[in-house]
Protein backbone atom coordinates (compact mmCIF):
# COMPACT_ATOMS: atom_id res chain seq x y z
CA UNK A 1 0.00 0.00 0.00
CA UNK A 2 0.72 3.54 -0.50
CA UNK A 3 -0.02 6.83 1.15
CA UNK A 4 -1.89 9.00 -2.12
CA UNK A 5 -1.70 12.83 -1.37
CA UNK A 6 -5.62 13.37 -1.27
CA UNK A 7 -5.81 17.04 0.27
CA UNK A 8 -3.57 19.51 1.61
CA UNK A 9 -3.69 23.15 3.43
CA UNK A 10 -2.14 25.66 4.56
CA UNK A 11 -2.20 28.63 7.42
CA UNK A 12 -0.02 31.97 7.62
CA UNK A 13 -0.78 34.49 10.03
CA UNK A 14 -2.08 37.63 8.50
CA UNK A 15 0.60 40.07 10.26
CA UNK A 16 3.85 40.32 8.65
CA UNK A 17 7.05 41.97 8.80
CA UNK A 18 8.60 43.01 5.46
CA UNK A 19 12.20 44.43 4.80
CA UNK A 20 11.58 47.63 5.26
CA UNK A 21 9.86 47.15 8.93
CA UNK A 22 13.13 44.98 9.82
CA UNK A 23 15.42 47.80 9.19
CA UNK A 24 13.47 49.34 12.40
CA UNK A 25 15.43 46.30 14.69
CA UNK A 26 18.71 46.03 12.36
CA UNK A 27 21.21 47.55 10.39
CA UNK A 28 19.60 46.04 7.27
CA UNK A 29 18.05 47.26 4.35
CA UNK A 30 15.42 45.59 1.64
CA UNK A 31 18.27 45.38 -1.57
CA UNK A 32 20.65 43.49 1.05
CA UNK A 33 18.37 40.94 2.29
CA UNK A 34 16.78 40.24 -1.04
CA UNK A 35 19.93 40.35 -2.94
CA UNK A 36 21.30 36.98 -0.01
CA UNK A 37 17.89 35.27 0.46
CA UNK A 38 14.88 36.64 -1.73
CA UNK A 39 13.14 37.08 0.84
CA UNK A 40 10.64 40.44 1.15
CA UNK A 41 8.43 39.42 3.96
CA UNK A 42 7.43 36.91 6.87
CA UNK A 43 4.34 36.19 8.45
CA UNK A 44 4.03 36.56 12.15
CA UNK A 45 1.40 35.55 14.44
CA UNK A 46 -0.58 37.24 16.21
CA UNK A 47 -1.18 37.76 20.29
CA UNK A 48 -4.33 35.36 19.82
CA UNK A 49 -2.37 32.36 17.42
CA UNK A 50 -0.34 29.50 18.15
CA UNK A 51 2.13 26.77 16.86
CA UNK A 52 -1.50 24.39 17.47
CA UNK A 53 -3.99 27.16 16.24
CA UNK A 54 -1.98 27.27 13.22
CA UNK A 55 -1.62 23.65 12.30
CA UNK A 56 -5.68 23.23 13.36
CA UNK A 57 -6.43 25.76 10.92
CA UNK A 58 -4.02 23.98 8.08
CA UNK A 59 -5.09 20.55 9.27
CA UNK A 60 -9.30 21.84 8.58
CA UNK A 61 -8.33 23.08 5.00
CA UNK A 62 -6.90 20.06 4.03
CA UNK A 63 -9.45 17.96 5.46
CA UNK A 64 -11.99 20.19 3.28
CA UNK A 65 -9.21 19.78 0.04
CA UNK A 66 -9.33 16.08 0.51
CA UNK A 67 -13.43 15.42 0.96
CA UNK A 68 -13.14 13.64 4.37
CA UNK A 69 -14.42 13.66 7.62
CA UNK A 70 -12.03 14.33 11.35
CA UNK A 71 -13.26 10.86 12.27
CA UNK A 72 -11.85 8.81 9.32
CA UNK A 73 -8.01 10.20 10.12
CA UNK A 74 -6.18 7.22 11.97
CA UNK A 75 -2.93 8.28 12.16
CA UNK A 76 -1.30 12.56 13.17
CA UNK A 77 2.19 13.59 12.95
CA UNK A 78 3.31 16.80 13.65
CA UNK A 79 6.69 18.40 12.84
CA UNK A 80 7.57 21.23 14.78
CA UNK A 81 10.29 22.65 16.74
CA UNK A 82 8.28 25.55 18.05
CA UNK A 83 5.19 23.85 19.67
CA UNK A 84 3.48 26.52 22.48
CA UNK A 85 3.00 23.26 24.65
CA UNK A 86 4.96 20.77 25.64
CA UNK A 87 2.54 18.51 27.18
CA UNK A 88 0.04 17.47 25.62
CA UNK A 89 2.21 16.86 22.14
CA UNK A 90 1.15 19.28 19.31
CA UNK A 91 -0.58 16.50 17.58
CA UNK A 92 -2.97 15.44 20.43
CA UNK A 93 -3.97 19.58 20.59
CA UNK A 94 -4.65 19.29 17.00
CA UNK A 95 -6.54 16.02 17.68
CA UNK A 96 -8.97 17.24 20.47
CA UNK A 97 -9.49 20.39 17.97
CA UNK A 98 -10.37 18.63 14.85
CA UNK A 99 -12.44 15.60 16.71
CA UNK A 100 -10.29 13.08 15.58
CA UNK A 101 -11.27 10.84 17.81
CA UNK A 102 -9.48 7.89 16.27
CA UNK A 103 -5.99 9.01 15.72
CA UNK A 104 -3.09 7.98 17.08
CA UNK A 105 -0.73 11.25 17.45
CA UNK A 106 2.71 12.14 17.78
CA UNK A 107 5.49 15.05 17.37
CA UNK A 108 8.92 14.71 15.37
CA UNK A 109 11.25 17.27 15.74
CA UNK A 110 13.69 16.81 12.44
CA UNK A 111 13.50 20.57 11.99
CA UNK A 112 13.47 21.84 8.70
CA UNK A 113 13.80 18.50 7.34
CA UNK A 114 10.43 17.23 9.69
CA UNK A 115 7.42 17.46 7.38
CA UNK A 116 9.59 15.16 4.86
CA UNK A 117 10.81 13.18 7.42
CA UNK A 118 6.98 13.06 9.11
CA UNK A 119 5.65 12.00 5.30
CA UNK A 120 8.23 9.19 5.10
CA UNK A 121 6.72 7.69 8.79
CA UNK A 122 3.33 8.14 7.68
CA UNK A 123 4.06 6.29 4.25
CA UNK A 124 5.82 3.40 6.68
CA UNK A 125 3.09 3.14 9.27
CA UNK A 126 0.49 2.94 5.44
CA UNK A 127 2.84 0.21 4.17
CA UNK A 128 2.89 -1.56 7.20
CA UNK A 129 -0.96 -1.80 7.57
CA UNK A 130 -0.82 0.11 10.66
CA UNK A 131 -3.31 3.47 9.08
CA UNK A 132 -5.26 4.10 6.45
CA UNK A 133 -5.51 7.00 6.80
CA UNK A 134 -2.55 10.10 7.91
CA UNK A 135 -2.86 13.71 8.53
CA UNK A 136 0.75 15.05 8.34
CA UNK A 137 1.55 18.79 9.66
CA UNK A 138 4.56 21.06 9.52
CA UNK A 139 3.80 24.03 12.04
CA UNK A 140 6.22 27.00 13.31
CA UNK A 141 6.41 29.81 15.38
CA UNK A 142 10.01 31.09 14.39
CA UNK A 143 9.08 34.36 15.65
CA UNK A 144 9.57 33.24 19.44
CA UNK A 145 12.78 31.83 19.26
CA UNK A 146 14.12 34.72 16.78
CA UNK A 147 16.30 37.48 18.56
CA UNK A 148 15.07 40.20 16.36
CA UNK A 149 18.63 42.24 17.29
CA UNK A 150 20.35 39.54 14.90
CA UNK A 151 20.63 40.52 11.57
CA UNK A 152 21.92 37.07 10.58
CA UNK A 153 18.88 35.57 11.43
CA UNK A 154 16.02 37.80 12.20
CA UNK A 155 15.66 38.43 7.88
CA UNK A 156 15.17 34.81 7.58
CA UNK A 157 12.11 33.14 9.58
CA UNK A 158 8.58 33.55 9.46
CA UNK A 159 5.33 31.20 10.84
CA UNK A 160 3.33 29.14 9.27
CA UNK A 161 1.75 25.84 9.19
CA UNK A 162 0.67 23.34 5.90
CA UNK A 163 -0.69 19.77 6.33
CA UNK A 164 -1.29 17.13 3.71
CA UNK A 165 -4.21 13.83 3.91
CA UNK A 166 -2.24 10.81 2.94
CA UNK A 167 -5.07 7.82 2.40
CA UNK A 168 -3.96 4.26 1.60
CA UNK A 169 -4.39 2.86 -2.34
CA UNK A 170 -2.40 0.04 -3.76
CA UNK A 171 0.56 1.00 -5.01
CA UNK A 172 4.99 0.53 -4.58
CA UNK A 173 6.12 1.91 -1.44
CA UNK A 174 7.36 5.63 -2.45
CA UNK A 175 11.56 5.72 -2.78
CA UNK A 176 13.42 7.59 -0.53
CA UNK A 177 16.20 8.90 0.99
CA UNK A 178 17.45 9.84 4.80
CA UNK A 179 21.18 11.32 6.21
CA UNK A 180 21.97 13.07 9.27
CA UNK A 181 25.22 14.57 10.66
CA UNK A 182 25.27 14.95 14.25
CA UNK A 183 29.06 15.99 14.01
CA UNK A 184 27.69 19.44 12.00
CA UNK A 185 24.60 20.16 14.33
CA UNK A 186 26.28 23.33 15.59
CA UNK A 187 25.68 24.89 12.81
CA UNK A 188 22.25 25.79 13.49
CA UNK A 189 21.00 25.63 17.05
CA UNK A 190 18.59 26.70 19.55
CA UNK A 191 19.52 25.28 22.89
CA UNK A 192 15.71 25.85 24.84
CA UNK A 193 12.95 27.57 24.17
CA UNK A 194 14.51 30.49 26.26
CA UNK A 195 17.11 31.10 24.04
CA UNK A 196 16.72 31.88 20.14
CA UNK A 197 18.11 30.34 17.18
CA UNK A 198 22.03 30.65 16.61
CA UNK A 199 23.47 29.73 12.34
CA UNK A 200 26.53 29.78 10.98
CA UNK A 201 24.96 31.15 7.72
CA UNK A 202 27.86 29.95 5.68
CA UNK A 203 28.37 26.25 6.65
CA UNK A 204 24.68 26.04 6.29
CA UNK A 205 24.98 27.24 3.01
CA UNK A 206 27.59 25.03 1.98
CA UNK A 207 26.18 22.21 3.41
CA UNK A 208 22.76 22.61 1.29
CA UNK A 209 24.27 23.25 -1.96
CA UNK A 210 26.12 20.35 -1.67
CA UNK A 211 24.36 17.28 0.11
CA UNK A 212 21.36 18.54 -1.55
CA UNK A 213 22.26 17.45 -5.41
CA UNK A 214 23.50 14.65 -4.02
CA UNK A 215 20.48 13.31 -1.73
CA UNK A 216 17.86 13.99 -5.19
CA UNK A 217 20.67 12.00 -7.54
CA UNK A 218 21.11 9.30 -5.08
CA UNK A 219 17.25 9.18 -5.01
CA UNK A 220 16.74 9.37 -8.81
CA UNK A 221 19.84 7.02 -9.16
CA UNK A 222 17.55 4.39 -6.84
CA UNK A 223 14.71 4.84 -9.48
CA UNK A 224 16.21 4.94 -12.49
CA UNK A 225 15.30 8.55 -13.01
CA UNK A 226 17.32 11.19 -14.49
CA UNK A 227 16.78 14.71 -13.33
CA UNK A 228 14.85 15.59 -16.25
CA UNK A 229 12.58 12.88 -15.71
CA UNK A 230 11.34 15.19 -12.49
CA UNK A 231 8.39 17.60 -13.09
CA UNK A 232 8.74 19.43 -10.25
CA UNK A 233 11.38 19.83 -7.30
CA UNK A 234 9.76 20.94 -4.17
CA UNK A 235 12.32 21.88 -1.59
CA UNK A 236 12.44 23.36 1.81
CA UNK A 237 12.35 27.05 1.57
CA UNK A 238 15.27 28.49 2.95
CA UNK A 239 17.53 30.88 0.52
CA UNK A 240 16.55 31.68 -3.18
CA UNK A 241 20.15 31.28 -3.80
CA UNK A 242 20.33 27.23 -2.17
CA UNK A 243 17.28 26.37 -4.80
CA UNK A 244 19.04 28.51 -7.44
CA UNK A 245 22.92 26.45 -6.77
CA UNK A 246 20.77 23.23 -6.34
CA UNK A 247 19.01 23.45 -9.87
CA UNK A 248 22.48 24.85 -11.52
CA UNK A 249 24.12 21.30 -9.81
CA UNK A 250 21.54 19.07 -11.60
CA UNK A 251 21.35 20.83 -14.31
CA UNK A 252 18.26 22.16 -14.57
CA UNK A 253 16.71 25.57 -15.06
CA UNK A 254 15.17 27.31 -12.06
CA UNK A 255 11.58 26.89 -13.34
CA UNK A 256 11.28 23.22 -11.98
CA UNK A 257 11.73 24.81 -8.66
CA UNK A 258 9.12 27.07 -7.35
CA UNK A 259 9.45 28.89 -4.35
CA UNK A 260 7.28 30.88 -2.45
CA UNK A 261 10.24 32.05 0.36
CA UNK A 262 9.81 35.66 -1.28
CA UNK A 263 6.37 36.12 1.02
CA UNK A 264 6.88 33.60 3.84
CA UNK A 265 10.54 33.55 4.16
CA UNK A 266 12.14 30.18 5.84
CA UNK A 267 9.07 28.71 8.27
CA UNK A 268 11.18 25.37 8.94
CA UNK A 269 9.19 22.25 8.71
CA UNK A 270 5.99 24.21 7.54
CA UNK A 271 7.93 25.31 4.14
CA UNK A 272 7.60 22.17 2.18
CA UNK A 273 3.83 21.43 3.08
CA UNK A 274 2.65 25.31 2.61
CA UNK A 275 4.37 25.31 -1.00
CA UNK A 276 2.79 21.57 -2.04
CA UNK A 277 -0.39 22.99 -0.87
CA UNK A 278 -0.67 26.86 -3.15
CA UNK A 279 0.75 24.30 -6.10
CA UNK A 280 -1.97 22.12 -5.60
CA UNK A 281 -4.58 25.08 -5.20
CA UNK A 282 -3.19 26.75 -8.18
CA UNK A 283 -3.41 23.80 -10.55
CA UNK A 284 0.17 23.88 -11.19
CA UNK A 285 0.56 19.80 -10.04
CA UNK A 286 -0.93 17.07 -12.59
CA UNK A 287 -2.13 13.96 -12.19
CA UNK A 288 0.72 11.69 -12.93
CA UNK A 289 3.37 14.06 -12.78
CA UNK A 290 6.94 13.02 -10.62
CA UNK A 291 7.84 15.52 -7.94
CA UNK A 292 10.45 15.58 -5.85
CA UNK A 293 10.46 16.93 -2.07
CA UNK A 294 13.59 17.48 -0.42
CA UNK A 295 14.21 18.92 2.82
CA UNK A 296 17.67 20.39 4.74
CA UNK A 297 18.21 22.05 8.24
CA UNK A 298 19.55 21.57 11.25
CA UNK A 299 20.58 18.29 12.70
CA UNK A 300 22.37 18.37 10.39
CA UNK A 301 19.63 16.59 8.45
CA UNK A 302 18.50 15.95 4.89
CA UNK A 303 16.13 13.58 2.61
CA UNK A 304 14.32 13.59 -0.30
CA UNK A 305 11.37 11.73 -1.56
CA UNK A 306 9.86 10.91 -4.97
CA UNK A 307 6.04 11.36 -5.13
CA UNK A 308 3.81 10.86 -8.05
CA UNK A 309 1.39 13.06 -8.02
Amino acid sequence: MVGRVTGTGSYVPENYYDNYDLEKFVDTSDSWIRERTGIARRHIISEEETTVTMAWKASERALEDAKIHAEEIDLIIVATISSNVVLPCTACEVQKRLGAKHAVCFDLNAACTGFLFAYNTAQTYIAAGLAKCALVIGTESLSKLVDWTDRSTCILFGDGAGAAILQAEEGDFPSMVFHSNGAQGEALSCGSRADYIHMDGQAVFKFAVRQVPLCISELLEKEGLAPEDIDYFILHQANQRIVEAVARRLGLTVEKFPMNLQEYGNTSSASIPILLAELKQSGVLKQGQKIVLAGFGAGLSWGATLIEW
